[in-house]
């Protein structure tokens, strides 16, 4: 009976070793992609910081003048899965090297990211500093499920196909700003608890915040929505602003809106 003790331990405990967080390097997966692999983890907690902007096939965007300032792009060719993973470092895809600096002391250079195959950060911890602006999703993106502790810097983004950010924690400020979603966008379950800004972004094939809560300021304001917006259950306890906001090329109020999707 003794000896089947530390067998029967060992299969109880199985289920709780396979929930442990192991812990990876940033350089390892930053090799992985510039070795063009495919990159998956699952129940990992990702030491140092993962900067996407100097990969090994950068490239300086032609069509600048010399005046302008220099852009480089790296693009991830293989596909991203992060399942219940957490990020003690920053998260970038967007890098400015004056962002804080003096004028006299500028580089007058920028560096993006774009993605070609499907990126998904499910059930993410992003601890630092996440910036994505500018970066191209062509093979679409999933955030759902995941919390930002610091701004969730979308500013710019494209994104090709699936947007899903349903069930979302922004700790922080979530910047959409000039975002143009060429399909439906998932906020539905979010909680925004900073500022939430879709300040002149446009959503031609609709938007769900379903059950959405907005802490802080929803600004929409110039934002343009075709199609459905969906606010049902969600609610608005900061601030909001959308003036000038257009809805099937109407004008409407938030009162409006949240009556007819009572």
């Amino acid at each position: 009976m003794m000896k089947k003790l530390p067998l029967l331990l060992l299969v109880l405990l199985l289920p709780l070793l396979s929930m442990a967080q192991s812990r990876v390097n940033a350089s390892e997966i930053l090799d992985k992609i510039n070795r063009g692999e495919a990159v998956s983890y699952r129940n990992a907690t990702i030491v140092g910081d993962l900067n996407l902007t100097k990969l090994k096939n950068m490239k300086l965007k032609s069509g600048k003048g010399e005046n302008d300032s220099k852009e480089y792009i790296s693009t991830v060719n293989a596909p991203l899965t992060f399942i219940n993973c957490t990020f003690e470092g920053n998260v970038l895809a967007y890098f400015n090297p004056d962002n804080g600096s003096g004028m006299f002391n500028a580089s007058n250079e920028v560096y993006n990211t774009n993605f070609d195959k499907p990126v998904r950060f499910e059930n993410c911890t992003f601890e630092e500093e996440s910036a994505f602006k500018y970066s191209a999703f062509r093979g679409g993106a999933s955030f759902a499920g995941s919390r930002f502790s610091e701004e969730a810097l979308f500013k710019y983004s494209d994104f090709a196909k699936i947007v899903d950010f349903s069930n979302v924690r922004f700790s922080d400020d979530a910047n959409f700003k000039y975002v143009d979603f060429p399909v439906t966008a998932d906020f539905s379950g979010a909680v925004f608890d900073g500022e939430a800004n879709f300040k002149y972004a446009k959503f031609p094939e609709g938007v769900n915040f379903g059950k959405a809560v907005f802490e802080g300021l929803a600004n929409f304001k110039y934002a343009k929505i075709a199609d459905t917006f969906n606010i049902r259950g969600a609610a608005f306890r900061g601030d909001d602003d959308f003036k000038y906001t257009r809805l099937n090329n109407q004008s409407f109020t938030l009162s409006n809106l949240l009556e007819k999707n009572k």
